[in-house]
């Protein structure tokens, strides 16, 4: 779990996640909903029935978003392809795969099968229409829900990765090129080109007196864009990193403490003198466990005088490793996986070495320098 998500349960197994911008955007669309929307489509409802109705839609809207991505694991299962977890934005999210898909044929029915189910859902809703017209809240409620489905399917009709028609399109130009990275790239800087475009059009309008709507416009804009964005990036350090091994970037200086040091000691000598951020913690002359900051931080400072390495460090079998000889990038890929910033390089049950984020950036730097 990411520090800029709160978990929110799981479902089929799934764990989700909410987006902290979630929050913000739930108290904007609430606004816009209670202040614009339903006063000029129902007029005459007391201000306090506008927010409720509201608030509830824009819940039914999250459910709706929820459902969507929902779709998209349930095609990926069926090849076997594991689902890490699914982290929501009010308007989409992201559904995050253990893996990618085996062909373009797999790649373009795990993102089709999103908007098929905001499809359906949008033409259930239009039935409901009907015999909610006597309760005017309730038909309210079922109407933007029948035009805010139809607008997902729509919206992921746009080709811009990583929205959904992106992968589609992603999976077209991979069929084309045989080559997925590549399609990858084409289909991001797609994806970036209408989030400069949305961009645009929503400063437009704000300029020009529809405020909500253009800021609303704007917002998706400026999203999509820093998703594209984030898949290039990503594409290109892939790139980078390509047939390097673990042991061509890892730190070699493995630090080793005692197991009865105290983490006060711990982080006097050892942090703030000596800089490290991972430990193996010895007992005896054996190693028995891996201590970070991350656990550190866990405990309260008051507790750091009484408190030790042993007692707070991960147990072997616990702790995630890589060997020297793997790939960069799937060491990478672990390490984002599991949570962890770094990993523990093993070779017949000993460790020769740590991978970290900053060294992977070290190693990244010096590569470019000499051109390799």
């Amino acid at each position: 779990m990411t520090r800029q998500s709160v978990p929110g349960g799981r479902i089929f197994g799934i764990p989700i996640s909410l987006d902290y911008s979630w929050f913000l955007i739930f108290a904007l669309m609430t606004w816009l909903l209670a202040s614009s929307y339903f006063p000029a489509e129902f007029k005459g409802w007391p201000p306090a029935e506008y927010w409720g109705v509201a608030a509830a839609t824009t819940l039914m809207l999250f459910v709706s978003v929820l459902l969507h991505k929902l779709g998209h694991p349930a095609v990926a299962l069926s090849y076997k392809i594991p689902v890490r977890r699914i982290n929501l934005f009010i308007f989409g999210g992201v559904a995050e795969f253990g893996g990618e898909a085996p062909s373009p044929v797999a790649e373009f029915l795990i993102a089709a099968a999103g908007p098929m189910v905001s499809l359906s859902l949008g033409f259930i809703f239009l039935l409901l229409e009907g015999p909610a017209r006597g309760i005017a809240p309730l038909f309210g409620l079922i109407k933007y829900r029948a035009y805010i489905n139809f607008a997902l399917f729509f919206f992921n009709l746009i080709p811009g990765f990583p929205l959904d028609d992106g992968r589609v399109f992603r999976s077209i130009v991979w069929s084309f090129t045989g080559d997925m990275r590549r399609a990858t790239l084409v289909a991001a800087n797609v994806g970036r080109f209408f989030g400069f475009l949305f961009i645009m059009i929503g400063v437009w309008q704000m300029l020009g007196g529809n405020f909500g709507g253009g800021l609303w416009i704007a917002f998706i804009g400026w999203f999509l864009e820093n998703a594209a964005t984030a898949h290039v990036q990503q594409v290109m350090l892939q790139k980078a990193i390509a047939g390097h091994t673990v042991d061509q970037a890892m730190n070699r200086h493995v630090a080793t403490v005692p197991g009865g040091l105290t983490l006060q000691q711990l982080v006097d000598d050892h942090v703030l003198g000596g800089g490290g951020r991972a430990f193996v913690v010895n007992r005896g002359d054996e190693p028995a466990g891996l201590t970070t900051l991350h656990r550190l931080n866990e405990v309260p400072r008051s507790q750091w005088h009484t408190t030790t390495a042993e007692q707070i460090m991960i147990p072997p079998a616990q702790v995630k490793t890589s060997t020297p000889k793997a790939q960069l990038w799937p060491a990478l890929e672990q390490m984002s996986r599991d949570g962890v910033n770094q990993l523990p390089v093993v070779t017949e049950g000993r460790i020769v070495g740590m991978l970290s984020r900053e060294d992977l950036i070290t190693f990244l730097r010096t590569a470019h320098e000499l051109g390799v």
